[in-house]
């Protein structure tokens, strides 16, 4: 994979190190109109409101902002049930990778802010077309942990294991590899600040990932079993609740 120079973004560090991998490195889409439009957006929006949570992930985070019908897209009411009185952020944005979320995170999508708590759920496009391996998008991940923690210092971290989905037993393969390598390196809160949480039984029956809990498979056509329905989100979001509402008080 070649990407331009013109769409590169790294820190100093990374420039000069030269052995980041692309998955950690910043990478821009800004060549993609509505990715620009919405960046512009939540720039403007950082600007105008109190934010005391803020989401930062892919395509499943962005998620929480559609509306139904049918019900099994309708995020925006559970949504509100959980989030809607605690001044949170949606920076959720479709097809993004680690590297992606990372140029984000360095190109002011959190200046200023100063919120409670972070949630981050990132890396199920580093398995898509880009196919990273495991080790890469592990480090993808820690890469936007510490910049998070770097631009927002205050925050208590909640880091969210890579969700499993149904595409390849490759896929199946990595999401198992990583989410082992993230809880080596944050379980236990061995990372001040930082949580972290594998969620990936609420998508699992029988010992198998539950296709019934995506709503890929309702498209026309079918697609891979990767988004979660609203029914299974709000199931992953309350989850994690009683960890988030210590964070957000702690």
């Amino acid at each position: 994979m070649t990407i331009p120079r013109r769409a590169l973004l790294a820190t100093p560090f990374i420039l000069a190190a030269g052995t980041a991998p692309l998955a950690a490195t910043p990478i821009a889409r800004m060549d993609t109109r509505w990715w620009r439009e919405r960046h512009h957006q939540k720039l403007r929006e950082i600007r105008n409101r109190k934010i005391d949570l803020v989401f930062l992930g892919d395509s499943i985070t962005q998620n929480w902002e559609k509306s139904g019908p049918p019900d099994w897209l309708d995020f925006q009411p559970a949504w509100q049930r959980l989030y809607g009185a605690r001044n949170a952020l949606n920076l959720g944005f479709s097809g993004d990778a680690t590297s992606h979320l990372l140029w984000r995170l360095v190109n002011g999508e959190v200046e200023g802010l100063t919120p409670k708590a972070a949630v981050i759920l990132i890396g199920a496009n580093n398995l898509g077309r880009l196919h990273w391996p495991p080790g890469e998008t592990v480090e993808g991940i820690e890469a936007v942990v510490a910049e998070t923690r770097r631009r927002l210092p205050r925050a208590r971290i909640l880091l969210l294991g890579v969700l499993p989905s149904i595409r390849s037993a490759w896929v199946n393969e990595v999401t198992a590899t990583i989410n082992a390598g993230l809880a080596r390196h944050y379980g236990g809160d061995t990372v001040p600040m930082v949580t972290y949480r594998d969620v990936g039984q609420v998508f699992m029956k029988g010992g198998a990932v539950d296709p019934a809990q995506f709503y890929d498979p309702y498209l026309t056509p079918p697609e891979s079993a990767v988004h979660p329905t609203a029914q299974a989100q709000e199931r992953m979001a309350r989850m994690v609740e009683p960890t988030l509402a210590a964070l957000l008080a702690g």
